[in-house]
Formats: structure tokens, C-alpha cells, sequence
């Protein structure tokens, strides 16, 4: 089964075709090659900053998801109370 596409929907912060999934692969990547020493010194840095940014961008996904989780709980909750 193919990994599931995951992306903020009409986000400005994100490209449209932006993926969870993906940006976490290109990040592996870049450690990969950092460490099995495949890259000049000042590709290192480069792709070093591209790592930072999508870390970046990977962390705000994954706190708004949690605001969503959280607000969804909240919810269910309020619904769950007796009048």
C-alpha cells in the first residue's frame, strides 16, 4: 500500500503538491549524505539549511494536526456531557 499523501489543504505556507511523508524521506536523504561523506564542505551547509527548513515546515504541520486533535477531543467532550 502506497504511503498515504499528507498535506495541509489551502495552506500558504505549504506548496500544494507539500507532503509529510516526502519532505521526512528528502530529509533522511540529506543526513544519508552527510554522514557517508558524499557532499563538498559547502554543500554540507547548504543542505544542512534545506534540512533546518523542512524541519521547520514538519514541525508546524505536526502542531497544527495536534490543534485539530486537540479541538476534535474538545468536541466530543462537550458533546458527551449531560444537560
Amino acid at each position: 500500500m502506497p504511503a498515504q499523501r499528507t498535506r495541509p489543504g489551502g495552506d500558504s505556507l505549504f506548496p500544494p503538491d507539500w507532503s509529510y511523508e516526502q519532505t521526512v524521506s528528502q530529509i533522511e536523504g540529506i543526513i544519508d549524505r552527510i554522514e557517508q561523506g558524499e557532499l563538498e564542505l559547502a554543500e554540507v551547509f547548504d543542505q544542512f539549511a534545506t534540512a533546518v527548513e523542512q524541519l521547520r515546515q514538519c514541525e508546524t504541520f505536526l502542531n497544527r494536526q495536534q490543534q485539530q486533535v486537540d479541538l476534535l477531543i474538545e468536541t466530543l467532550l462537550d458533546e458527551a456531557e449531560p444537560f
